[in-house]
């Protein structure tokens, strides 16, 4: 994490480029005004080949891309959709914005979805299984998919958190019948908002493009005022200045990667002399995107005692337990008010082995320019940290 730490001269000469060439800003059409230059476009091919994938489509942000995948995917009223308990908030109003209902998994020590409680969630309304890969570390996506097909499901990644990490070799967001990448401000590249659906499928590529376009085919034989058109849609297309944006932040892509994994290996190095702390569980160490590095404490006051005293050291926590309100179903209780199992409920106690893990879990994040300085300073003000005593309750 992330992109904006390297927003410079690169994004300033990109976006200065649209205006001087044109001045075009919308991604479709105005052709020799433009000069025929459709920085979208060429943002797509660029992202779908780096991460291997056939087709990628840039949209406004990434709950929008989401949302696109799941309607492709089939997805609508009254349907029940599967993701996991800690996961951005977005992915949740993307299943509500198409009507369906999302039924929420617990997660395991990786802080990803357990494929064991996965299984048990399914039903005959389960349209599609949306696991998160949280902090840029997958899911554990051989038993999800297995699961998956055995009962064809398909899969959605969110790997808003997960450009550029990979399980097993195959970059996340490849390994389903669709994914979805995040380009807002505090992921690994960003366009300030943006976000990407990656697929290998022609269809849901297809569906997708016509559904943020308001069902405009693209046909190629006609203008785009006379399009064809089968379906409605909705507008959720990129501007020409996310997709400069986009271009410059891509060449920047596997430096941040670097750093964020060497930074990232540093600091664990240092930490795992500390007595007391247990490391999140990594399915597939060799993909960590390298952005979060998450331990646990032995309890919730533990936890909640050492990230004010880091705090007060000048080291802050990136959503675990700053904004957890933000990235946990158990808090959402306004999000499930009217749901008819969950409604109502002690969300914390329903999923009970979540608020487990979550409630003990401090992230640190990692920066693509800490010094040696800095990193000094976080180890430090974990170990002092981890030394207080915490106060009886």
């Amino acid at each position: 994490m992330p992109g904006y730490e390297l927003i410079g001269e690169e994004e300033k000469k990109a976006v200065l480029e649209v205006f001087d060439k044109g001045g075009v800003l919308y991604r479709y059409g105005l052709n020799d005004k433009r000069q025929n230059i459709f920085r979208v476009d060429e943002f797509e091919k660029k992202i779908a080949a780096k991460v291997g994938a056939k087709h990628a489509l840039m949209v406004c942000n990434g709950t929008a891309a989401l949302k696109l995948c799941l309607w492709a995917a089939g997805v609508r009223a009254g349907d029940e959709v599967i993701t996991q308990s800690f996961t951005f908030i977005a992915t949740v109003e993307a299943i509500l914005e198409l009507g369906a209902r999302p039924v929420i998994c617990e997660i395991d020590r990786s802080l990803n979805m357990d494929p064991q409680d996965l299984e048990r969630l399914i039903t005959p309304k389960t349209r599609a299984i949306v696991p998160v890969h949280m902090g840029g570390v997958a899911a554990k996506m051989d038993e999800i998919q297995a699961i998956a097909a055995r009962r064809a499901v398909p899969v959605v990644e969110d790997s808003a958190q997960a450009l550029g990490a990979s399980y097993k070799g195959r970059p996340l967001g490849t390994l389903g019948l669709a994914g979805v990448y995040s380009l807002d401000i505090g992921k690994v590249i960003t366009t300030g908002e943006g976000g990407v659906v990656i697929t290998n499928d022609e269809c849901t590529y297809l569906k997708c493009r016509e559904y943020s376009d308001h069902g405009h085919e693209q046909n190629p034989s006609r203008p785009r005022g006379e399009d064809t058109r089968t379906r409605w849609g909705f507008n959720y297309k990129a501007t020409e200045l996310q997709g400069a944006v986009g271009l410059a932040q891509l060449g920047k892509m596997d430096f941040i990667l670097d750093k964020q994994r060497t930074h990232k290996r540093r600091i664990k190095d240092q930490l795992a002399r500390i007595p007391g702390l247990e490391f999140r569980e990594i399915p597939n160490p060799e993909g960590d995107a390298g952005d979060t590095l998450i331990f646990f404490v032995e309890s919730r006051e533990r936890a909640s005692a050492m990230a004010k005293r880091m705090a007060a050291l000048g080291v802050g926590t990136k959503n675990l337990p700053d904004a957890i309100d933000w990235h946990y179903a158990g808090t959402w209780a306004h999000v499930f008010r009217g749901d008819p199992e969950y409604g109502g409920k002690d969300l914390e106690k329903f999923w009970s082995r979540s608020t487990g893990y979550l409630r003990r879990a401090i992230a640190l994040p990692i920066l693509v320019q800490m010094t040696e300085e800095r990193i000094d300073q976080v180890v430090a003000a974990v170990k002092e940290a981890a030394s207080q005593a915490v106060a009886p309750v």
